[in-house]
């Protein structure tokens, strides 16, 4: 027990003296019109959270209270998010989450690359005085304690950890892939390969980075100095950063096999509809692979204050009912029938509606009699009634946008609807 607790009392000690920086400047196009108007790190996940919540929440959890949150495409709605429901940290105590947009700090134009939003933000890092820099994809949903990446780190002597995780071989060319030795020192980085190297012992999965790295500060300084200059520089962690620190550093691997908070493994890169739209119906299932019932570690966002969701009518013809499925505060389902779906907040169902296999976002209302299965409904959508989507493709297709694996996008603009929802 004295051994477990001198082994806690040193993370936290490493956690105070680190910073994370989360970069949530992407649009992820690959979300098509969900990010329209939203950067991904906002697009609404889980009933009522929004991706960027779970490396925020995991920062939280695992000690680590000095956050910059780094933005450029539309980040208005991610600010807003953030100002509401971020705001609880303590500058009194050194603790902050702070915003730092594209502004031009060292040359004219927005960011050139993840490094090159870094290197453009690196006078303010230095103010920080931190001991250890972490870097995160503002963009994935996952959980996982920073605190044993970065004691990691610091017991192998490293400038520069990259944490990494077994993903199917077939979905690794959206990743970068590496090989490790005995020692979990990188020799091999290659940044979304085409044809991706697997791993040993088994050809099924690739190691991939998970877009999260631990850098010694001093070390992060230097190398993204020299970067800069570099007129054939992408200025990227994966294309140009890592690759270089492979060559010559001390660069190791951390994985996330077995996840490290007690709970599974698990982490979803929600970039496409189809992988979006899996990983909130999951969460419907009795267990599904993703917990956030865990008291132990909690998801942190900011949520409206609203009413408890409510069903209304019992007749045999019009039942308000809710079966496998995740139901917000808010939500009016009136004669209405949901199955294994998610409803966020706000959400309005007319009556002889039914609902099944789908993800709702906020503010959507459906009117009577219609059919929606397998879609993905965008914020602030009107369904007029007695439409009927996700039974016919081609129709779908004709007005709307419908993913490789059959699961159909709804927006205000697809409706007609000139909403333009954050």
């Amino acid at each position: 027990m004295a051994s477990d607790m001198a082994v806690q009392r040193h993370i936290s000690r490493l956690t105070a003296q680190t910073v994370a920086l989360v970069l949530a400047g992407g649009r992820g196009s690959r979300l098509k019109a969900l990010t329209d108007w939203r950067a991904k790190p906002a697009v609404p996940f889980g009933g009522k959270f929004r991706i960027i919540d779970f490396p925020l929440s995991n920062c939280i959890n695992s000690g680590i209270r000095r956050i910059a949150v780094v933005t450029q495409y539309k980040s208005h709605s991610l600010q807003r998010h953030l100002q509401r429901g971020w705001s609880f940290m303590s500058g009194q105590f050194g603790e902050f989450l702070e915003v730092l947009s594209a502004q031009q700090r060292v040359r004219e134009g927005w960011y050139e690359g993840t490094a090159d939003a870094v290197y453009q933000n690196l006078d303010i890092i230095r103010h920080y005085n931190a001991e250890y820099v972490l870097i995160l994809a503002g963009d994935h949903v996952y959980k996982m304690d920073y605190g044993k990446m970065i004691a990691a780190h610091v017991a192998k002597g490293a400038d520069v950890t990259v944490g990494c995780i077994p993903v199917p071989l077939k979905e690794a060319s959206a990743f970068g892939v590496m090989a490790v030795d005995g020692d979990e020192r990188i020799v091999e980085f290659a940044e979304k390969p085409k044809h991706p190297k697997p791993m040993p012992g088994d050809p099924t999965k690739a190691l991939a980075s998970m877009g999260i790295y631990v850098f010694s500060a001093p070390y992060l300084r230097d190398r993204l100095k020299t970067d800069a200059v570099e007129s054939m520089s992408t200025h990227d962690f994966g294309q140009n950063i890592l690759p270089a620190a492979i060559r010559t550093d001390e660069t190791f691997a951390f994985p996330f096999v077995s996840g490290n908070t007690g709970a599974s493994g698990y982490w979803r890169d929600v970039g496409t509809v189809d992988a979006y739209w899996a990983a909130n119906i999951d969460l419907a299932n009795l267990e599904p692979q993703l917990n956030m019932y865990d008291e132990d570690w909690p998801i942190w966002t900011y949520q409206e204050q609203l009413p408890p969701a409510k069903f209304a009518f019992d007749d045999d013809e019009r039942r308000g009912m809710a079966v496998d499925s995740l139901v917000s505060g808010g939500c009016l389902l009136t004669g209405a029938v949901v199955r294994h779906s998610i409803l966020f907040s706000n959400v309005r169902v007319h009556s002889y509606s039914t609902i099944e296999d789908s993800v709702i976002l906020p503010d959507v209302e459906i009117h009577r009699n219609c059919r929606l299965s397998r879609c993905v409904i965008d914020k602030g959508t009107v369904i007029p009634e007695g439409t009927v989507i996700g039974e016919d493709r081609a129709e779908d297709e004709r007005r709307f946008y419908v993913s490789e694996g059959g699961i159909v996008l709804v927006t205000p603009d697809m409706m007609g609807q000139d909403k333009h929802e954050i």
